[in-house]
């Protein structure tokens, strides 16, 4: 009994003298965004770049990353979402931009996928589980389905969602027939869960305000009951935690550190991380109840938790938390603008108007909502395919009362708000 008193406390010391640092991947000029960040074990891993669009790989837990992918290599302009490797050859990419990749060498090369009856739009979540089988999920923009493959990416299914969500952006499962997708559909940001594969669904979480979305999902992997999710919002509102600890039958909320909150990961029930698009990474030791801004990183996107010593984060760098003392690069952790957006009138009396402009190919989502965050209607939904462009738009408001609102715009980047005068 002494000798397990002992084993402890040197174990809370050990774990409690790890920090948060920044690997030595690749400087990220303008303070753009690795969107994920996959590790098959302790040393094996791969990140994405999202607006570069480049593949970065380690064999040594991130002290050194090689470049093995760029979007020159595949003649073309692209938004790396997602990366997930069956194993130490078998991955797979998902991009924003309606072509999804696969590699049999560990990442040295790529090809695209054709054979997936309906090609779509974008992947958002990617999750392999067993020997053979992945699933993933689309898109953020609108619609929702879901792609599944049971051997290891020769052949897919394609899955209509749109009966459960307007749009899916994470996908998890325990194993081949148990798992969770979430987004959000007409009522608010939403949680599904299936029992056969992806077959049927069932809807288990609602946050109920509309224009949210669960936007990231974690089990915790010693306690496959404990469930974690982040909420991103809309202003007003903040963002949310939200946690289950009996498969996701009930939930728990916490208020999150900001409104646009997307990366979630723990490693215990009560000590764990959150960040999104205007944080660094947020430490709690009490379950969400309170929240430490730890002053590391930015823009982050994804927690991968490798085991309870051990986890890695992506945002303008790649984060890893560890005892190892790391050497790294000067990292440029500059939050910048998603989009450079220029309202023409404000205050605004018959129609709105305002020009964009896109520096590459993208995907456009603008919403309105009055002030205090209730969804009023969808203004536009668009493809762009265009780099270097600057687009002219004009929304009619005449309908409106007098008051504040908030058009709300959401691309490959991220997510921002302006706000405008209606008089």
């Amino acid at each position: 009994m002494k000798f397990s008193h002992v084993f402890f406390l040197l174990f809370t010391i050990n774990l409690f003298s790890q920090t948060w640092q920044t690997t030595s991947i690749t400087s990220n000029l303008n303070g753009q965004r690795f969107d994920d960040v996959f590790f098959l074990n302790e040393n094996e891993g791969w990140a994405a770049n999202g607006y570069y669009a480049a593949v970065y790989k380690t064999i040594d837990g991130g002290i050194t990353w090689t470049e093995q992918l760029n979007e020159a290599m595949l003649g073309g302009s692209y938004y790396f979402r997602n990366i997930e490797f069956l194993n130490s050859n078998i991955g797979f990419l998902g991009t924003l931009n309606g072509e999804f990749f696969k590699t049999s060498d560990g990442g040295d090369t790529w090809e695209l996928v054709t054979n997936i009856p309906t090609t779509p739009q974008a992947i958002c979540g990617l999750n392999t589980v067993g020997d053979s089988t992945i699933y993933g999920c689309g898109a953020y923009f609108t619609p929702a389905y879901i792609i599944k493959s049971s051997d290891s990416g020769a052949t897919w299914d394609f899955i209509d969602m749109s009966a459960y969500a307007n749009a899916l952006v994470e996908i998890y499962f325990l194993n081949e027939n148990v798992g969770f997708v979430s987004g959000n559909n007409s009522t608010g940001g939403v949680i599904l869960k299936t029992i056969d594969g992806g077959t049927s669904w069932t809807e288990i979480f609602n946050s109920n305000i509309v224009g949210e979305y669960v936007w990231k999902l974690q089990v915790l992997e010693n306690s496959t009951n404990v469930i974690f999710g982040s909420i991103e919002s809309v202003s007003p509102h903040l963002g949310k935690l939200i946690k289950s600890v009996d498969s996701g039958s009930s939930w728990t909320s916490y208020d999150a550190p900001e409104t646009l909150i997307q990366a979630v990961g723990f490693i215990s029930e009560t000590r764990g991380w959150m960040g999104g698009h205007t944080t660094g990474i947020h430490e709690t030791s009490d379950g969400g109840v309170t929240w430490t801004n730890l002053n590391i990183g930015s823009i982050l996107n994804r927690f991968f938790i490798v085991n309870s010593g051990i986890a890695y984060a992506s945002g303008t760098s790649i984060y890893k938390f560890t005892d190892e003392e790391l050497s790294t690069d000067n990292i440029d952790e500059t939050v910048r603008a998603h989009l450079d957006i220029q309202l023409l009138n404000n205050p605004v009396k018959d129609n709105l108007e305002f020009n964009i402009r896109f520096n590459k190919s993208d995907n456009l989502l603008m919403e309105l909502y009055d002030n205090s965050g209730r969804f009023i209607k969808t203004l536009s939904k668009e493809k762009i395919t265009d780099s270097n462009l600057e687009r002219s738009y004009n929304f009619s408001v005449k309908s409106l009362a007098a008051g504040i609102y908030i058009i709300d715009f959401h691309n490959n980047n991220g997510r921002e708000s302006k706000r405008f005068i209606k008089l």
